[in-house]
């Protein structure tokens, strides 16, 4: 037997109007309730898939803000790259400045020859005083003297690579080579006629004390000893105990 069984739907009208009737079979109604969840599970899948697709959006904005960063970063490192390049030529550049002579390697006694291939030997006005530059290259000229106040600085201080030579200013005998907490490995050589001339921060010594050095002669190796930041010479010259500005006896080459 046919299931004639439905949903009966009544409408009536305000006032006078005809009341209509309209039948949905149960078969219509299962048809519609098919379709209806069919359709939520439809929307539910588009709802999904949107956010997934937001989602999937929002994170391709975050890895181009990354991106941006990172290429930024890079751009910065190139040019931190770029300054170290310079950097590293510019005091490859005042290092050369710096560097010292070739010459062969030290021992005691040894002179290195002067610009005319000769070793250096006092004139008769020189006697033994202090009168050549200390070292076998110029260096820069970091620190003068300074006499008076907190800054008394008595003698001058001369930047020069670490290892350079330290040679005699003028002949005389060594009265002090030693170590010092605040001048660190130095030497003192007496000239005569109430000069003496100190040499100071060195890293080794080649005399000892009461070896007779003559001029130009290499009596140790620059360095950064005692109360020191830099390797550098500081050069005094004492006159009766007391200091004189040693570029007024000594030029500068």
């Amino acid at each position: 037997m046919e299931d004639d069984r439905s949903l009966d739907i009544i409408v009536v009208p305000p006032g006078d109007g005809e009341t209509r009737t309209f039948r949905i079979p149960e078969r219509h109604l299962r048809t519609l309730a098919v379709l209806a969840v069919a359709m939520l599970l439809m929307g539910g899948a588009i709802l999904a898939s949107w956010g997934y697709l937001v989602a999937r959006n929002w994170r391709a904005v975050q890895l181009e803000v990354e991106v941006a960063e990172l290429r930024a970063e890079r751009e910065r490192i190139s040019e931190l790259a770029e300054a170290l390049a310079e950097t590293e030529a510019a005091y490859e550049r005042i290092r050369a400045l710096f560097a010292p002579e070739t010459l062969p390697p030290a021992g005691p006694g040894s002179v290195p020859a002067p610009a005319g291939g000769a070793a250096a030997g006092p004139s008769e006005a020189e006697g033994e005083r202090p009168t050549v530059w200390p070292l076998t290259e110029r260096g820069f000229l970091t620190q003068p003297l300074v006499e008076g106040g907190d800054g008394t600085h008595p003698g001058i201080d001369v930047a020069v690579a670490a290892g350079s030579y330290i040679r005699a200013s003028g002949s005389g005998v060594v009265v002090e080579a030693a170590d010092d907490p605040i001048y660190g490995l130095h030497i003192i050589v007496e000239h005569g006629e109430g000069y003496r001339t100190l040499y100071a921060h060195a890293s080794s010594l080649r005399v000892s004390p009461g070896d007779r050095v003559r001029r130009g002669e290499v009596i140790g190796l620059t360095g950064s000893t005692g109360r020191s930041t830099a390797p550098h010479l500081h050069f005094e010259i004492l006159l009766d105990g007391r200091p004189v500005d040693p570029l007024t006896l000594v030029p500068q080459p």
